[in-house]
């Protein structure tokens, strides 16, 4: 039986998902990455959360149950991937938002105080009122892109890195996952700016990701571990903004003021954390923010993936491999 050689063009999370579930077929893989490292790209900036149900909110009709079976695939290459929930909040005065935001979604618990300080305890007394999405999930994309590499290399997949043109050589199939790097060959494809901060705290001991309602600002934090180090402290992720704007380079300061002031109501605390890192980059997007796959001759692609990168990836990437091998020549 002949093995179909697959060149996959892009080092994130929809190119590895892509290339791992094509080699997990029998194919045989070689991913190419324009970047130094795997996840030179938004990917590697990503919140990596799981959450087919709060997507919805902003999402067209059927998004939920397209994207549940996400899941499961990376709780299954990714041990690390946490099942327990998000918790969505607003303060007192943005109480509308709630309500707004629970109307759009299915899937979640409603919480008074006493069950979120259950669920939270150290947001004890903060808030009124919260939804719970018990279903929800999350991952750390530090971690999961690298066991990404080594499960398929594990497959007999090739990684080259720091290689932005197609290589020589023979490949029966092309999948471009470039992101904002096909905008030459996707017309409509344009970039939506994402800015986020990496925080150490101490005294602070989320469990789950948060999200934090705001008219003009919706913030999200995730923990990034649940389990103090050494010294105490904890990292986290805060993010959200998006900006309609292809500009690459620093943050800006009012953006990064907003992410502070909101991690700052969630919990004072992190008036003391330590800012890590702070980064942007952007999220290749269409016109709908809904990732699609287009072909182009001989070659898929696979790109617009907004922010449902980590989400919706594992789904797009078994359609291309339904389309390419669909007799299965050995499931994982």
């Amino acid at each position: 039986m002949n093995v179909p050689a697959i060149l996959v063009r892009g080092g994130g999370v929809a190119g590895l998902a892509a290339a791992v579930t094509l080699a997990e077929r029998g194919a045989a893989v070689t991913l190419v990455e324009a970047g130094s490292r795997i996840g030179s790209g938004a990917s590697w900036k990503a919140g990596g959360m799981l959450s087919p149900w709060c997507e919805a909110e902003t999402a067209p009709a059927g998004f939920t149950e397209r994207s549940m079976p996400s899941l499961d695939w990376w709780r299954a290459r990714v041990p690390e991937t946490r099942t327990a929930g998000s918790l969505v909040l607003a303060l007192s005065r943005d109480g509308a938002e709630l309500a707004r935001f629970a109307r759009r979604t299915t899937g979640h618990e409603t919480l008074d105080r006493a069950g979120i300080d259950a669920l939270e305890p150290d947001l004890q007394g903060r808030f009124a009122r919260g939804l719970f999405y018990p279903g929800e999930a999350h991952l750390d994309p530090r971690v999961a892109l690298p066991a990404l590499v080594h499960r398929l290399e594990a497959l007999g997949g090739r990684v080259v890195l720091d290689q932005p043109e197609r290589p020589a050589g023979r490949f029966d199939h092309i999948v471009d996952c470039r992101g904002v790097g096909a905008r030459t060959v996707l017309p409509g494809l344009r970039g939506v700016r994402g800015e986020m901060l990496l925080l150490r705290g101490r005294g602070i001991m989320l469990n789950r990701p948060v999200r934090l309602l705001h008219p003009r600002f919706p913030l999200y934090i995730v923990p990034r571990d649940t389990k103090d180090d050494e010294e105490g402290t904890r990292i986290f992720m805060v993010g959200a903004t998006m900006l309609e704007s292809e500009e690459r380079g620093p943050p800006r300061l009012r953006s990064m003021m907003e992410l502070m002031s909101a991690a700052f109501a969630l919990h004072p605390a992190f008036a003391e954390a330590e800012i890590l890192e702070i980064a942007a980059d952007l999220r290749p997007s269409f016109g709908d923010n809904m990732p699609r796959l287009v072909r182009e001759g001989g070659t898929i692609c696979m790109n617009g993936m907004y922010r449902h990168g980590f989400l919706l990836a594992p789904v797009l990437a078994g359609e291309i491999a339904d389309m390419l091998m669909p007799r299965a020549t050995g499931n994982a």
